[in-house]
């Protein structure tokens, strides 16, 4: 029996490399001789450098830039095993987490350190970027990541504008031709399954300006930055962005990856899955099993085992999820292609106790669960 392990990290217990080893200790007390292939997946979030790092043998590396409020920080990137793929989790230098909760000022914060980490991976040869852009701290529209990379943005006097989401408000002049011209040779995914618009109701502002320290005044004038910055792509780079689907992510850093570095933006999930090449793997296998720290209805969208069961059923594989807890409506993973669910406690426990232990949780769920669909492949033999 050959059998794809393809999981999600347990966020704040074990990477996805060591949930697929913990699975694959359970499964071989059910089935010995199976041949099993681990391939650690994640969402495009927090994980994923690692997740793919673990997956083709690659490496992080460390790197000090600067963070979302202009201080340094110790940030990395993910080099891929084969040597020109860069993962850059964009959190890890312009991230919420990084501001202290009475210091939140989107008007200010900056993803410069953004650039220095691309600029970084050029030094290390990557031709090829995957960017994951959730959990930012920004509002900048990916300004601050651009003068990382050489773009000059100017203000009317001539001048380089400040950092920052409010001072967009003063940009006048764009230039791309002072950008690293390494940079051509590139190409970018970005990992993202945020669709908001750039700028207005429903814009990177309105919807995630007050998470990152905004006020309803201070909203206002951050959208109406964005908006003069859209303008001044459209005037100076010849590209509309403020309607693009995304474009609105991580404080607007879609419209800038698009901008600057003609990016595309895909779902998450889906670009992890191309990159270990999931699908190969698939259509030799006999069984899948994946894994997350909660399966309920976000699992529909963009989670990784929904990408996961969805990939499988083209191959008429049952799939097996296995999960620390369960949502409300977690039954809508049957309609992805899931066919079991197993929790991985085995009795009441507290949280910490769960994530302690969550090596043996795991194996033994997986022990558990393969004991019964190994019946009923015996019963379904003698009929």
């Amino acid at each position: 029996m050959r059998i794809v392990i393809a999981p999600q990290s347990l966020k704040g217990s074990l990477t996805a490399a060591e949930t697929g080893q913990a699975i694959a200790q359970g499964v071989r007390r059910v089935y010995p001789e199976a041949d099993i292939a681990i391939v650690p997946i994640a969402d495009g979030g927090e994980g994923t450098a690692q997740a793919l790092v673990d997956a083709t043998g690659g490496q992080l590396i460390t790197q000090q830039v600067t963070g979302p409020l202009g201080e340094a920080v110790q940030a990395f990137f993910g080099l891929l095993g084969d040597g020109q793929t860069a993962v850059i989790e964009m959190a890890t230098c312009a991230g919420l987490p990084l501001v202290p909760a009475n210091q939140r000022n989107p008007r200010i914060t900056t993803t410069y350190g953004v650039g220095e980490l691309i600029r970084a991976a050029l030094d290390a040869q990557c031709r090829h970027f995957i960017i994951g852009i959730g959990g930012s701290a920004t509002n900048d529209g990916g300004a601050g990541m651009a003068q990382a990379l050489g773009a000059t943005l100017t203000t009317e006097s001539g001048e380089p504008i400040e950092r920052g989401g409010a001072a967009l408000a003063t940009l006048a002049h764009i230039s791309t031709s002072t950008m690293d011209p390494r940079l051509r040779e590139c190409t970018f995914q970005v990992a993202s399954d945020v669709t908001n618009p750039l700028c207005g109701p429903m814009g990177a502002s309105a919807v995630y300006g007050p998470q990152k320290g905004a006020t309803p005044e201070i909203v206002q004038e951050l959208d109406a930055a964005l908006a003069h910055y859209a303008r001044i792509i459209a005037q100076d780079l010849h590209l509309a962005v403020d309607h693009i689907p995304g474009a609105g992510a991580a404080g607007g850093l879609g419209a800038g990856l698009i901008a600057f570095l003609g990016a595309t933006l895909k779902p998450g999930a889906q670009i992890v899955l191309e990159a270990v090449q999931l699908e190969e793997k698939l259509r030799t296998a006999d069984l899948v099993i994946s894994a997350e720290g909660k399966l309920d209805e976000q699992t529909a969208y963009g989670k990784s085992v929904g990408a996961v069961a969805a990939l499988a059923k083209r191959y008429h594989l049952p799939v097996l999820a296995l999960a620390g807890g369960l949502g409300e409506q977690y039954r809508t993973v049957y309609d992805l292609g899931v066919d079991a669910v197993a929790v991985l406690p085995d009795g009441p426990m507290s949280l910490a106790y769960a994530m302690e232990h969550a090596v043996a949780l795991t194996s033994n769920a997986t022990e558990r669960t393969l004991k019964i669909f190994q019946m009923g492949a015996t019963a379904r033999h003698r009929e």
